[in-house]
């Protein structure tokens, strides 16, 4: 009987292995997953650990206590704002969530200051997201826990004479507890009084006990069985590693017990939360989406309604679904829904059409040519999300010699009167102080100096500019005309409202959220970056004169600025421009997205280790400049260099994080591929960060995704000597001793498109919304119809009387509608398309199991 054991203190304990419960098997091409949405918005009133009474605090994000995420350092502050967003694709049976705030030290170890943990409990009670301040606790050595360990429980005997025996075999993943990045484990169970311990494993987070202990059984059966991990120290007290508690009475009914059991902390001591709210608080904005993706023919309705709507556009009278989603969307959601919607439609090789909808329909509305495309509608949000999607690596073309220019020159640039700083200036000796209209007009020539580099580089850029991106600006640049044809001036800001406004700025005010820059900026630079962004804010307005009104500071730059705007023009005069058409046509009729020729290169530190495969025999030891495509891993020894090797993406096996006391390093990940006889190998390979870290294995995984030879298992270490460094083991064959995690991948703006999971995402949005989407038909067909002559649905009757009928829903609830009005076709489609789609997911839940003995009897 497959029944869960669980630990005191958690009501919600788990136990993973072989003899868990399982649920039914997906039908092909359907897969469960979970999708975590992290940003880390800001921090507040933290404790000061450096002398200087502040603090330099950066996060670092656990899942089930591994890192995947490490923002940037904020320098000297207590109050640090970082903004960063992270999507993260997650195994379905995660635990929790822990961010640890850390002070950056460049003399020692850096120090803890608190963290915040979030379990999956907490984020289920909050199905659209958890957003707010979540203060910083203490972190406690005893609840630093982490790990799995393998059990066998039984009752043996007969009545009178019972003896309670366990089996301690194996344990995986323990906290390294020691300086070297391992602990010495070994387990002490307590029973009726009774205490015994097991021997200790020296060096090894994996041990392998293989020891059995037996109790005599206590009539009647009340007490609890305890199995506590520790790690042994040969000065000082032991490491607490974690524990299971299990009930014995309910191991009576079931019998023998065996499976993986997750460690808990030890929740018996008294918790002090004297500190909790001292040591700051942190600002999050956590989603957790566990979605279950049907085979890509159940979404095909759906998909295809949707893509008869765009090319049928907009038509006068009509309620364009287009429309009803924009009205019936809040504000906290489009964005998500703009990115599902683009990202679909560009793998329908629909995303002009769809844009240029979403234009028509925005133009369709009561607007002002100086207010175009300001708030943030469907349209707004949809244009924004296609520049990132299709738009990064153009924006890192243009922008990224000027941001790195501004960052290594670190020059003061201020034009505020208000907060300029005087300084000395001068040799030795000969100091003076410089007055506030030198500083001034110096800030003024460097920030000009930028300013006309960058627009030399936006100017030059339209061919660079990617046709897609070209071809979507044409097209509002054309409507806009169209719709405002008194107004010449508002197409090229409406052009301008998205490249400068919502592309450009944002990416020279925050370089780091747009992986222009691997660290935040210092105050000075921060400074200039924003000074910068504001001008480029103007030029985009197409009227610097306004900015000046608001802020006269601006006037010394003001030259400059309306140089810059007639520059501007004639940039969108030729990125509008029909000379290149004909290459953009030949994309048209395909599937359209992101596909670099190169996923992911850079420089890495091939380690030295056992075997002679490709990489091992020519590389070793060296730093080789590493290159991942579509179809291979291949290495040279510096960019553009013939390459030296490669290793096929069919003969990865798995890409995993290696142990740190292996090579001293926390950043190293291995690659199992097989060589070109046929036998094992793996590649160490050393990267400069956990960031980078992650994103190389987050490549690695995807695309290798579909490689039907995927391990299952792998060791964390190395085989030295003669057995693993891990576990032990001293077969260098034999099966690996912790689990694989192909699942775990960050996600990216050049990630390949996934028309299934966009699909069900927006399926899961509509669905939502089905009682929503009823009613405001119908609110707004009546003011459609006026405007376009037709009349409303109740002309012809008396001022007042408006006549309804009920019609049966397709869930089988009723809703109204006007008398004698007909239900319309693309409103019908789209229910029926999500009743269909909602009877798949019915189908596909597994059947409830019944809840197993000892779950119910557990302390």
């Amino acid at each position: 009987m497959g029944a869960v054991l669980g630990a005191a203190g958690s009501s919600r304990a788990r136990r993973v292995g072989p003899a868990r419960p399982r649920s039914a098997p997906l039908p092909p091409a359907m897969a469960r997953r979970s999708a975590l949405s992290i940003r880390i918005v800001e921090g507040k009133n933290l404790p000061a650990k450096d002398i200087t009474g502040s603090s330099d605090p950066y996060c670092i994000v656990k899942i089930d206590d591994e890192a995947i995420i490490r923002t940037a350092t904020v320098w000297k502050t207590l109050s640090p704002f970082w903004g960063e967003e992270y999507e993260v694709q997650l195994q379905p049976g995660f635990h929790s969530i822990s961010i640890y705030v850390m002070d950056e030290d460049a003399l020692s170890r850096d120090d803890i200051i608190g963290k915040v943990c979030i379990t999956r409990d907490m984020l289920a009670e909050h199905p659209k997201g958890y957003s707010g301040w979540m203060s910083l606790s203490e972190v406690d050595p005893d609840e630093e826990v982490q790990g799995e360990i393998h059990l066998r429980v039984e009752v043996l005997g007969s009545q009178g004479s019972r003896r309670l025996r366990c089996s301690v075999l194996e344990a995986r993943d323990l906290a390294r507890k020691d300086r070297n990045g391992a602990s010495d484990p070994f387990v002490r169970l307590r029973y009726n009084g009774k205490t015994q311990e097991s021997t200790v494993v020296k060096k090894s987070c994996y041990p392998r006990w293989n020891e059995t202990f037996e109790f005599e059984l206590a009539e009647p059966a009340g007490e609890k069985l305890c199995v506590e991990v520790w790690d042994w120290d040969l000065v000082g007290r032991n490491d607490f590693l974690g524990k299971v508690v299990f009930s014995v009475q309910g191991l009576e009914v079931a019998g023998q017990e065996e499976g993986w059991f997750r460690l808990c902390p030890d929740k018996s001591k008294p918790t002090e939360d004297e500190r909790r709210g001292s040591l700051g608080s942190l600002q999050l904005q956590v989603k957790l989406r566990d979605e279950t993706v049907l085979p890509s023919h159940c979404y095909q309705p759906l998909v295809q309604l949707l893509c008869q709507e765009v090319k049928s556009g907009r038509q006068d009278g009509q309620v364009h679904l287009v429309t009803l989603l924009d009205e019936t969307t809040t504000a906290e959601c489009r964005q998500e829904v703009a990115i599902n919607l683009v990202k679909l439609f560009l793998g329908q090789g629909l995303v002009k059409e769809f844009l240029d909808l979403l234009f028509e329909l925005e133009l369709a509305k009561p607007c002002e040519p100086n207010t175009l495309f300001r708030s943030n509608s469907l349209a707004s949000k949809s244009m924004e999300s296609f520049l990132k999607v299709t738009g990064m690596p153009y924006l890192h073309f243009v922008l990224g010699p000027t941001i790195a220019r501004v960052f290594e020159e670190k020059k003061y640039v201020e034009l505020d009167p208000g907060k300029v700083e005087i300084k000395d200036v001068g040799c030795s000796g000969l100091h003076r102080v410089q007055t506030e209209g030198e500083v001034i007009e110096q800030g003024r020539q460097h920030l000009q100096s930028y300013l006309g580099e960058l627009l030399d580089a936006i100017v030059r850029s339209a061919p660079a500019c990617p046709p897609l991106i070209r071809a979507a600006f044409r097209q509002l640049f054309q409507r806009v005309g169209q719709r405002f044809p008194q107004h010449q001036h508002a197409k090229f800001v409406a052009v301008t409202s998205f490249l400068c406004l919502r592309f450009f700025s944002p990416a020279v005010m925050t370089p780091k959220l747009f992986q222009l820059r691997a660290t935040h900026a210092d105050a000075r630079t921060s400074r200039t970056l924003l000074l910068l962004a504001k001008a480029i804010q103007l030029v985009g307005n197409m009227e610097p004169a306004a900015g000046r009104a608001k802020e006269p500071w601006l006037s010394p730059l003001l030259p400059a600025l309306q140089e810059g705007t007639a520059r501007m023009r004639d940039f969108i005069t030729r990125l509008v421009g029909t000379e290149e058409e004909r290459g953009e046509q030949e994309g048209e009729g395909r599937p359209l997205g992101p596909c670099p020729a190169a996923v992911k290169e850079g420089l890495l530190l091939v380690h030295k280790t056992r075997g002679k495969g490709p990489l091992l025999a020519a590389a070793a030891g060296k730093k080789l400049h590493f290159c991942l495509t579509g179809e291979s891993l291949s290495f040279a020894k510096s960019p553009g260099a013939e390459r030296i090797g490669a290793i096929a993406l069919g003969d990865i096996l798995a890409a995993e994080k290696v142990e740190e006391k292996s090579f001293g390093s926390s950043h190293v990940m291995q690659v199992v591929y097989l060589a070109s006889g046929g036998q094992q190998e793996t590649a160490y390979l050393q990267c400069k960060c956990v960031n980078e870290l992650n994103q190389w294995l987050s490549a690695l995984r995807k695309v290798c995704g579909n490689n039907p030879r995927l391990l299952r298992s792998y060791h964390p270490g190395v085989f030295r000597g003669d057995k693993w460094s891990c576990c032990h083991q001293r077969d260098r064959t034999g099966l690996g001793c912790d689990r694989t995690r192909h699942g775990v991948t960050l996600q990216d703006w050049s990630d390949p498109l996934e028309p299934t999971v966009e699909a069900q995402r927006l399926f899961q949005h509509l669905q939502g919304l089905r009682d929503t989407l009823r009613d405001k038909y119908w609110e707004l067909l009546e003011p459609e119809r006026a405007r376009s002559g037709q009349g409303g649905l109740g002309s012809g009757r008396p001022r007042g009387h408006r006549a309804v009928a009920v019609i049966r829903g397709l869930w089988g609830s009723p809703w109204l509608c006007p008398a004698g009005a007909a239900v319309p076709e693309a409103l019908s489609r789209l229910l029926a398309a999500l009743a269909e789609l909602e009877r798949c997911h019915r189908r596909a839940q597994p059947p409830q199991a019944a809840g197993p003995a000892l779950l119910r009897l557990q302390a």
